[in-house]
């Protein structure tokens, strides 16, 4: 009675931080309502934790989201802040395509979640060793819904993929409930790209799925 009672719990999070980042618009991200893709020096981004926070309320953001890499840590030492919703982006393979999927809305103290969480502050700053991550793609999405939260794929123009509607459509079999649309392709990503903003939308509009933006920020300001 008590699993159940944790479980439809659990699915009624998700459901509303699904249906809260379902209603978010494109002129949310591109007028600076929603940020939904931060990172700070939990990983390898710059700003503070904290001071990101209340950057975001002092500029009137509506939600962001801090999405450090491979670690939730930021959320276990200082809380989840009503204008946050709680997220992380792992590092993942799905067959010979490496991958960013973040988790939104997730617990972030929940035991299965953080078994896929890095060890060390490495594992989550460095390129060299992220890219060997050894997670499983199917596990790390299920875990994330056992956690109450959505898998989104990040930034999926940048995925060295053959066929992207080809890979979208696997990794929605495996669960997947959204991709990244609205985000600036800039320095690196803007250069090495697979496909177009536009083919992005158009996958994501085909198969019904979330549409999230942000701007994958690494430095010390909104």
């Amino acid at each position: 009675m008590y699993n159940n009672f944790i479980t439809n719990k659990l699915k009624k999070t998700m459901t509303n931080y699904k249906e809260l980042i379902k209603h978010f618009t494109e002129s949310d991200y591109h007028e600076n309502k929603v940020n939904l893709h931060i990172h700070t020096t939990y990983s390898d981004g710059r700003g503070d934790f904290r001071d990101l926070i209340k950057q975001a309320k002092e500029k009137g953001y509506k939600k962001i989201a801090i999405s450090d890499h491979n670690t939730v840590n930021g959320y276990l030492e200082n809380g989840i802040d009503e204008i946050v919703i709680p997220a992380v982006e792992f590092d993942v393979w799905c067959g010979y395509v490496f991958l960013h999927l973040l988790g939104y809305g997730i617990d972030v103290n929940n035991k299965e979640l953080q078994a896929f969480c890095a060890k060390s502050k490495r594992e989550t700053e460095l390129d060299i060793i992220r890219i060997f991550s050894q997670r499983n793609i199917k596990k790390l999405i299920n875990a994330i819904h056992n956690a109450g939260g959505i898998a989104v794929l990040a930034h999926p123009a940048c995925c060295w993929a053959l066929n992207h509607e080809h890979f979208v459509k696997k990794l929605i079999s495996y669960g997947l409930d959204g991709i990244e649309v609205y985000y600036p392709y800039k320095r690196h990503r803007g250069i090495i790209k697979f496909a177009t903003a536009h083919k992005i939308e158009q996958i994501a509009d085909k198969y019904n799925l979330i549409k999230t933006g942000g701007t994958d920020l690494h430095d010390y300001n909104l």
